[in-house]
């Protein structure tokens, strides 16, 4: 998970942690102190990242900040068989998700492999009641185990409890980019506007800080 889903803008939280961000992510507004930098393009008076890495602020200019992505010493890697990898759904069709993987076990990759999610390798129970479109939603960032390789992509699984969302934004994120939350293993709720959505999501959390799904 990326620390940057915590926040609407990835520069509001502390910056002395080390944030790593993603194609697309928003990281902060523009000001007449803060100027795009290596890594970063704006739009509509934002600033987003261009390729995935970690965020830097250069305060040596007395005038300005200027914010940058890097990639720190990245080496080839690439998903094998049983590895648990970080994916973001591109597409969903009623028999399998498209995903984008971006992070192999704990290491970052430079650029991304085709991921393909099957209908029946969301669940491990139920599985010709999974519903792709209630699972998954495009632009949410998943976990999930490699369990094949194809010739141009990866076979992946979410079937395991620990596996499935682990950040996503409410339908209408592009108004509110406020992470919705877990309140049961197939339910997200927005902590702004209440919306709920259905979805898979990954067992990460202790049960006792998901609200019951009664």
């Amino acid at each position: 998970m990326t620390e940057n889903s915590q926040s609407t803008d990835t520069l509001s939280q502390n910056e002395d942690d080390m944030l790593i961000c993603l194609p697309g992510d928003r990281l902060c507004r523009v000001e007449d102190n803060i100027v795009v930098g290596q890594g970063t393009y704006e739009q509509g008076g934002y600033i987003y990242a261009s390729k995935s890495g970690i965020i830097n602020i250069d305060e040596s200019n007395e005038k300005c900040q200027i914010v940058s992505v890097h990639k720190p010493g990245f080496h080839l890697t690439i998903p094998a068989t049983g590895d648990v990898v970080t994916a973001r759904v591109l597409v969903t069709t009623p028999k399998f998700a498209k995903c984008a993987i971006f992070c192999v076990r704990n290491v970052l990759l430079e650029s991304s492999y085709r991921g393909l999610l099957r209908k029946e390798d969301v669940r491990e129970t139920d599985k010709d009641r999974v519903d792709i479109y209630k699972s998954f939603k495009p632009g949410d960032v998943i976990l999930a185990r490699v369990v094949n390789q194809m010739e141009q992509s990866f076979m992946l699984s979410t079937a395991e409890a620990e596996l499935g969302v682990v950040v996503a934004y409410a339908s209408d994120y592009r108004k509110n980019r406020i992470p919705m939350v877990p309140i049961g293993w197939s339910e997200m709720q927005c902590p702004q506007t209440t919306i709920k959505e259905p979805r898979k999501v990954a067992k990460v959390l202790p049960e006792s800080s998901i609200k019951s799904e009664k």
